[in-house]
């Protein structure tokens, strides 16, 4: 009896999906026939509006197949428990111990952001750490890198993998109702008015303006909302709620400075392929450049550099690890630091999991 709910739970999520294919598919016999062949008179016309047409449609679903179909972003072994931690985590009873483990297993893993208590962010349903930027999916039951929000409409979570093919798809799709609505609204006026008389396309073009228009206005909000996250380089989640490094929340922990080096984050380096449903994504989806750290790099170049100016010799000698902890087990990439976590010694305790099952 269970296999057979699972089975028709998984059918039932493919309902949006179906749905949205099916509107593509009218749509196309409402454009295609009914008003390019059967109602525009001039042929220089249809054969301008098919084409048009027919490149804004195969850009829509290719964005679409591969929101769709693209696998999502998931943990890296090296981020499991092996059975003989797990037993010992879990065998541990005190909060403080229990993140001591934690902050064990994860001394050499690259994750710096923290639970809101300032501890390891930790899955007790994967049973592994969370990489930075990562959430536990209840729908997919898997933690998603970088993730975004779990989206019915594409069947699929939303996250490293193929957010950029989710916001080209929201592109296309606006595209495409707009181009329809725009070449649609003068027959649209002319049966309104009945200048056209009574025909059995009528209703088909009639309804093909109000979808397209209804589903253009819905977009925009849409679109434009993801538009600035990508900018401002946040995930849905980390705009509700923001994120926790070892120094603090900080809502733009994750920001490159620029805009456009917060876009290339989603869209890569190479500006012809931002507009194609190919993942060119920078990194690897476990680690990111944090502002913070960035930061307190470049104010120890700068004491480095002020150093060497004053003629105190080796400025090695001046400094060294243990005057910045938070240093200890960095790495410097393009300017921005992916850091390594190390312990820290009054670090607040943290339980053995984090409020993040439904995310």
């Amino acid at each position: 009896m269970a296999g057979i709910l699972c089975c028709c739970a998984k059918v039932f999520k493919w309902v949006p999906v179906l749905f949205i294919s099916a509107i593509v598919a009218w749509s196309y016999y409402a454009y295609v026939v009914q008003l390019c062949i059967l109602t525009v008179d001039s042929i220089i016309e249809k054969v301008l509006y098919i084409i048009f047409y027919h490149m804004f449609l195969v850009m829509f679903a290719w964005s679409y197949a591969r929101a769709i179909f693209q696998p999502i972003g998931v943990i890296p072994k090296e981020f499991f428990l092996s059975k003989q931690d797990l037993e010992s985590l879990e065998n541990e009873e005190r909060g403080d111990r229990q993140d001591e483990i934690l902050r064990r297993l994860a001394k050499n893993l690259p994750v710096y952001t923290r639970t809101l208590a300032g501890g390891i962010r930790y899955c007790d349903i994967c049973k592994a750490v969370k990489p930075d930027r990562c959430h536990h999916c209840s729908v997919c039951q898997a933690c998603v890198l970088k993730m975004d929000h779990h989206c019915p409409w594409v069947n699929n979570c939303v996250g490293y993998s193929n957010y950029k093919f989710f916001i080209l798809f929201l592109m296309y799709a606006l595209l495409y109702c707009l181009y329809v609505a725009a070449t649609a609204a003068q027959y649209f006026v002319e049966f309104w008015s009945n200048s056209l008389g009574q025909s059995a396309g009528k209703f088909h073009i009639l309804f093909l303006f109000f979808a397209a228009a209804m589903f253009a206005l819905s977009l925009v909000s849409l679109l434009g909302y993801h538009l600035y996250l990508v900018s401002a380089n946040k995930t849905t989640l980390e705009s509700f709620r923001t994120p926790v490094f070892r120094t603090g929340p900080d809502k733009d922990g994750f920001s490159m400075g620029t805009k456009v080096d917060n876009i290339k984050e989603v869209f890569g380096d190479d500006k012809r392929m931002w507009l194609l449903p190919v993942f060119t994504s920078k990194g690897d989806g476990r680690s990111y450049p944090t502002r913070t750290e960035s930061e307190d790099s470049d104010h120890l170049l700068a004491e480095r550099q002020r150093w060497a100016e004053e003629g105190r010799g080796d400025i090695t000698a001046h400094y060294t690890p243990q005057d910045n902890p938070a240093e200890n087990h960095s790495e410097e990439t393009d300017g921005f630091t992916t850091v390594t976590m190390g312990t820290e010694a009054n670090e607040p305790d943290n339980k053995l999991h984090d409020s993040n099952h439904l995310f």
